[in-house]
C-alpha cells in the first residue's frame, strides 16, 4: 500500500479524504494485459473509492517492476504517491502485574 497526497471525494453523501492507495494485479494475461484492483482509503482505513483498471499496449509492455505498476495506477487515477504506507503500531496493554 502507498500513501498518497490527500484527495477529497464524495462517498455516500459525504465529502471524505483519501490518503492511502491499495492496488494489486487481479488478472494477468501474459503478453496481452493486466487488470488491477484498486482501493483508496481514508486514515481510518474506510474505503472511499474502488474499482478496476486494465493496462494494455505499450504500458503493459513496459511493466517489468512493481514500481512501474504503482506509478501507472496512480497516473490513471490522477493521484500522487508520497511514500509507502506504514501501518500504525498498536500497543497492547501489558497484563503483567508490577509489585514492588
Amino acid at each position: 500500500m502507498k500513501q498518497i497526497q490527500p484527495i477529497t471525494t464524495w462517498n455516500n453523501g459525504q465529502s471524505v479524504i483519501g490518503t492511502i492507495l491499495q492496488s494489486y494485479a487481479s488478472s494477468v494475461i501474459l503478453g496481452l494485459n493486466a487488470t488491477f484492483f484498486y482501493a483508496i482509503f481514508d486514515s481510518n482505513m474506510n474505503t472511499v473509492a474502488q474499482g478496476y483498471l486494465t493496462m494494455t499496449g505499450e504500458a503493459y509492455q513496459q511493466w517489468t517492476v512493481d514500481s512501474y505498476a504503482w506509478d501507472w495506477v496512480a497516473e490513471q487515477l490522477n493521484l500522487t504517491i508520497i511514500g509507502d504506507y506504514i501501518p500504525p503500531i498498536v500497543e497492547t496493554p501489558s497484563s503483567e502485574i508490577i509489585t514492588e
